[in-house]
């Protein structure tokens, strides 16, 4: 019973924040729980990261495939100080997701600080929850951070 009030309360926030993400995925766990198709829960929770990269990754390939970035565009950008950047970024970005699932593999619990973080971002800063792992990653550098910190000063 506590994960479906969960859920309402995941939806009453997403409806105050006006967040259609936070509120649709709440709705249709929810909708999963109530039918008693629990059995695909596992399947979601182990797929679900899967199949929102993937809907991410091609909704950030668009413009590729609708002509709207053309070959000249990409070699100007990666030729670039901006472009070489965003290579860095990009890069590291990968880096640090790579490092949030170890900490999500070892720290499961953690989720939950992600999660209400996640919705402090969204309903006060107007932010855009499009990865766990990412928080996660930034989670474990923080971490790492303070461990440093607290080692010098120990």
């Amino acid at each position: 019973m506590n994960g479906e009030i969960i859920m309402v309360v995941l939806i009453i926030i997403g409806l105050i924040s006006r967040s259609s993400i936070i509120t649709t995925a709440a709705c249709l766990l929810l909708i999963v729980k109530l039918v008693h198709l629990d059995r695909y829960l596992p399947t979601i929770e182990r797929r679900g990261l899967e199949l929102g990269l993937l809907f991410l990754t091609m909704g950030v390939l668009v413009p590729f495939v609708s002509g709207r970035i053309a070959t000249k565009d990409v070699w100007a950008t990666i030729t670039s100080w901006p472009g070489l950047v965003a290579i860095a970024g990009g890069a590291i970005a990968t880096i640090m997701n790579a490092k949030g699932l170890e900490t999500l593999k070892i720290d499961p619990q953690i989720i939950v600080g992600l999660v209400l973080g996640s919705i402090i971002g969204i309903t006060f800063f107007k932010g855009i929850p499009v990865g766990p792992l990412m928080a996660a990653g930034l989670t474990a550098l923080i971490m790492k951070i303070i461990q440093l910190i607290l080692n010098r000063i120990l």
